[in-house]
């Protein structure tokens, strides 16, 4: 009954919300190099811009949040190594195992998850994990794949066109100089002036600013699994699943053992270690089969991982926050 619980409440709506995209491509054929730029460009930086400056956590909280993010890649990143000379890979292959295995989809599939798995202080941790995995995608996934043709700075330049790395960088500015924003939740519904901790700002109002923020940040999730659709849509995975067993095993799998090893590492307790250990359970990132089309890889493999992880995550997610949700479990994380 837990498990049909966790389903029906929290990846049923996912499930329902991407089908809208995949059917709305099926039969329209949508543009997705457009719904892309808009959930890149618009909605995901505003939702980061937004949990950043008003989220509660402490500086020490957000570090652990990327430390334990980052230990996850390298772990995965070494084991996927080690899995690859095992199984006598060509460095190609070993490249595209590596880069399924360590990059997942922790924006348009993660903060939709969170928001209803675990929402409220644990959910503001995904913004970090999202940092992580944004900068990685766009630096060592990019290096990993255009290294053989491209050397220097070429390889990591794309880091700087990032929206949503720019929405970090200004939003941390934000909080260094005012601190935590505190406004009125129900602004975008409110007649009154939102109500902020920026007393300078707030002497010529901010209301015109905030209300279209907020509808940003809240229009993501819809937006985001629509996008997750459409991409899903026009993959081509069926192919490429006899090849994908070790990906699928290391990123659905070994992710989340990965996650409970290094969360009393990182002394994360509660929720907030609930949240952490799920972020690490995620479908691989679409990002990388984009990378892989541009710089020519073995897109076939890349766009299967994608779409046979996010089919196979219904089951595995759905596990993984029934045990997370169990208290008998809970020694599991303290």
């Amino acid at each position: 009954m837990l498990i049909f619980t966790v389903f029906a409440q929290v990846l049923l709506p996912i499930l329902i919300m991407f089908s809208a995209g995949w059917a709305l491509d099926r039969k329209w054929g949508v543009d997705l190099a457009t719904v892309v730029k808009l959930n890149l460009n618009l909605f995901v930086p505003a939702f980061i811009f937004y949990e950043l400056t008003t989220t509660r956590l402490s500086g020490n909280e957000a570090l652990r949040a990327v430390g334990y993010t980052v230990s996850v890649v390298v772990v995965l990143f070494a084991i996927a190594a080690l899995v690859a000379r095992f199984t006598k890979a060509t460095r190609e292959q070993t490249r595209s195992l590596q880069i399924a295995s360590i990059f997942y989809n922790s924006a348009n599939y993660g903060i939709p998850l969170m928001h209803l798995a675990f929402p409220g202080p644990a959910e503001a941790l995904q913004v970090f994990v999202i940092l992580v995995q944004n900068i990685g995608n766009f630096t060592l996934g990019v290096f990993l794949l255009s290294s053989a043709k491209h050397t220097g700075f070429r390889a990591f330049a794309p880091i700087f066109r990032q929206t949503s790395v720019w929405a970090v960088i200004i939003a941390l500015i934000v909080r260094a100089i005012f601190g935590p924003i505190t406004p009125d939740m129900d602004v975008a519904v409110s007649e009154n002036t939102a109500t902020l901790s920026w007393p300078i700002l707030d002497m010529v109002g901010m209301r015109w600013l905030w209300v279209p923020l907020k509808y940003f940040h809240d229009g993501l999730v819809a937006v985001a699994l629509v996008t997750l659709g459409v991409q899903l849509s026009k993959s081509k995975a069926g192919a490429a699943l006899p090849r994908l067993r070790w990906a699928l095993v290391l990123r659905l799998l070994v992710g989340p053992l990965v996650g409970f090893a290094l969360v009393r590492v990182f002394q994360f307790h509660g929720d907030l270690a609930k949240a952490m250990i799920l972020s690490t359970s995620f479908p691989t990132a679409v990002n990388t089969a984009l990378i892989a089309h541009e710089f020519k890889a073995d897109t076939e493999y890349a766009s299967g991982a994608v779409f046979w992880s996010t089919i196979f995550s219904m089951f595995t997610v759905t596990a993984l926050i029934a045990l997370l949700r169990w208290p008998a479990a809970a020694w599991l994380w303290g």
